[in-house]
């Protein structure tokens, strides 16, 4: 397989390097803040106006499947997380207290939809398996990840962030979108169907105005002076053994209890992945305003694109046993 950095990639990088040289302050970022907002609201008020009641509801007959999907996403991603924050107080030049605020946050989110699903069918796994569990991850992932977040700063004593004025605005700005949405998706599940591309492209452009506005706040209030390169490197380590580490450990779960090669497929990349797509909205809403905002997205941005390069890897040798092993069956 040939890999290249795509676009998208291209663009949150050039966001960034935007916001150093370039950052929206004053009126500009307030105006920015206001319109980031918005678009927030407006993007879980499509999530919730596409998303089917089948496949909020739907995988019950799986059950087995989905719980392990779960317990990796919000009970054993957390759990790995919380010695990480600990390191702000033993190695702050490497791990500063926002950084490990933002590896706690990395631990608490909901599993990627799109690459979850893409890779899972990539690699010719348990496609239908993979989309109940990565929508259902979602949609419960805008509840728990608030409270799993709060649970995670209580007990590391790290944070520094009003968790009732994240619940308020986690309701106003993401739930109550959603409901809306979801409500009104008799009159417009079909457009949204028709037009996967153009919401696809309205996701990143939402994500791009993220970065920008969060980093340009940050660069203001001193990012890169706060942030050594020992510590962008040390990130980025984390990050790639945090990935390792949950991809043999939903392998060695899913051969334990006795799942398909299929069903193996879709529990690595489901219950390994983190979604940047949600991630970076609830972060806005969760951290609104916080100084530290670009340090505290820095591991989910850092970790999407890690495990882009490593699950297209994954996939393709997915693919070739499967096929293999259908051939074998087959034959």
């Amino acid at each position: 397989m040939k890999f290249r950095i795509d676009t998208f990639t291209l663009l949150l990088l050039g966001a960034i390097v935007l916001a150093t040289f370039l950052p929206a302050t004053g009126q500009a970022g307030d105006a920015l803040a206001t319109a980031g907002t918005v678009a927030v609201a407006l993007l879980f008020f499509f999530h919730g106006a596409a998303l089917s009641r089948e496949q909020i509801i739907a995988g019950a007959t799986h059950w087995r499947l989905h719980i392990l999907i779960t317990s990796l996403t919000f009970i054993f991603f957390p759990l790995a997380v919380l010695p990480i924050n600990g390191l702000s107080n033993i190695v702050p030049s490497w791990m500063p207290k926002d950084l490990g605020l933002g590896f706690l946050y990395l631990g608490v989110l909901p599993s990627a939809v799109s690459s979850s699903i893409a890779y899972t069918a990539m690699a010719r796994g348990n496609v239908p398996a993979a989309i109940c569990s990565a929508a259902a991850s979602n949609v419960f992932g805008m509840m728990l990840t608030p409270f799993l977040l709060l649970l995670l700063v209580s007990t590391s004593g790290g944070g520094d962030f009003s968790i009732a004025e994240a619940l308020k605005d986690i309701i106003l700005q993401l739930l109550l979108p959603f409901a809306v949405g979801h409500a009104l998706r008799p009159w417009l599940g079909g457009f949204l169907g028709r037009n996967e591309t153009l919401m696809s492209r309205y996701d990143q452009c939402v994500i791009w105005l993220i970065v920008y506005s969060a980093f340009s706040h940050s660069v203001e209030s001193g990012l890169w002076e706060n942030l050594p390169l020992q510590a962008i490197l040390f990130a980025i380590g984390l990050c790639l053994g945090l990935l390792l580490l949950f991809m043999v450990f939903a392998k060695f779960l899913v051969r334990r209890f006795g799942f398909s090669l299929e069903d193996e497929a879709a529990v690595v990349f489901c219950g390994s992945k983190k979604s940047l797509a949600s991630g970076l909205p609830m972060a806005k809403v969760l951290f609104s305003g916080h100084p530290g905002f670009g340090m505290i997205v820095l591991p989910i941005m850092c970790y999407n694109q890690i495990q882009v390069i490593v699950g297209a890897i994954l996939a393709q040798k997915y693919r070739e046993k499967i096929e293999r092993a259908n051939a074998d069956t087959a034959g």
